[in-house]
This record gives structure tokens, sequence and C-alpha cells, in this order.
């Protein structure tokens, strides 16, 4: 075993089961190719394994379904907290992950600050479009989700329910971000998110 594929071993072991991994947190333990070397045989090993292409996790394991591979969703905050981007949720992702859909999406589609691409993780994909800044601006974590998810079912076309589910999630943001974001929306949107403060 090499220093650097030691050094990387500990330094991976040393992190909880179940982490993601990039080869730029080794930059400080060698050189570009010996890093990419040392993964290499750590994953030849089971120390850790691939997620896809140039990342990778600490494995870990369940009792009754064996190894668990970090889902998209995790991949992409690690991609983000690594690349230091913003990231929102849209489309078909948004409306699932706010429990508005049933129907998990293949394709989760975020908007955002950094490079676009695509990224493959199991069956699923992970597609980053650039978008304006100003679409990055909202602070709530839901009410960034609620504007991409109310742009995707459309202007009139929400359900009562629907809309009864979104100021009930809203009536949960923190109020300062709420009135920030309902700044952010368009008309129609801001209606339906002003009922979050009745």
């Amino acid at each position: 075993m090499t220093d650097t594929e030691n050094n990387i071993s500990k330094y991976i072991l040393s992190k909880p089961k179940g982490t993601l991994l990039f080869p730029d947190d080794f930059s400080h333990l060698g050189t570009p190719a010996a890093i990419r070397k040392a993964l290499q045989r750590l994953r030849e090993k089971g120390i850790i394994k691939s997620v896809t292409h140039g990342i990778y996790v600490r494995p870990k394991t369940s009792e009754l379904i064996g190894e668990l591979i970090p889902s998209a969703e995790e991949v992409a905050q690690g991609i983000a907290k690594r690349d230091k981007i913003k990231i929102i949720p849209t489309g078909a992702y948004a409306l699932n992950a706010l429990g508005l859909s049933t129907q998990v999406p293949l394709n989760l589609v975020f908007l955002t600050d950094g490079a676009a691409r695509t990224i493959k993780v199991g069956k699923r994909t992970i597609k980053f479009k650039r978008t304006t800044p100003k679409n990055l601006l909202a602070k709530g974590k839901i009410s960034a989700m609620v504007i991409q998810a109310l742009r995707d079912i459309g202007k009139d076309k929400a359900t009562t329910s629907e809309i009864n589910k979104i100021v009930a999630l809203l009536k949960q943001e923190d109020k300062k971000h709420l009135e920030h974001d309902i700044s952010l929306a368009p008309a129609w949107i801001k209606e339906i998110m002003k009922r979050a403060w009745q």
C-alpha cells in the first residue's frame, strides 16, 4: 500500500458509513494521478464503492436490504456542497418532494448557478439546468420549491386540494424567508403564497 493509498484509506475510515467522497477531498494527500490510482485500488478492495463517475461512497449496509447506495438526491446535494453552487428542485421532482405527487421521478431536475450537466446515478438521472441568478434568490427551502412546483403545474391549473397543501407547507416556512420569497414570485403565485400569512 502506497503512502497516498494508506492516508486516503485512513481518511475514508474516519468518516461515517454512507459519506459521499470526491477525488478533490484528498487533494492534500497526493498528486491527482496518485489519488486516482489509490481510489481505484480501494474500490477493488471494497473500502469504497463508485456511485457514478468521480463520486464514491463509504458503503453502508442494512441487515434487511444489504448495501445502501446514496440516493440521487444525496448525490445532487453532495455535488452542490462540493462545487459551492445553489440548486433548487424543479418540475416533477419539486412536486414529489412537496408531497403534491406520489410519482417518484426518474429524472431529477435542478436549477443551478453552476455548470449545466447530466449525471447518471443507477437508473436515475440528475440534471443541472443553468438559470439566471434571479431564479435562485429564494431563501426558504419550502417556498423555493413551491414557486417551482406551481410553475410546473401552471397558472389556474392547481386544484383546491393542492393549494391547501401548499399553504399548509408554507406555514411551516420561516416567516422572514417567506416574506422575501413572495416578493420574487410571479403575481399569480404570490396570491397563493400570501394565503400562508392568514
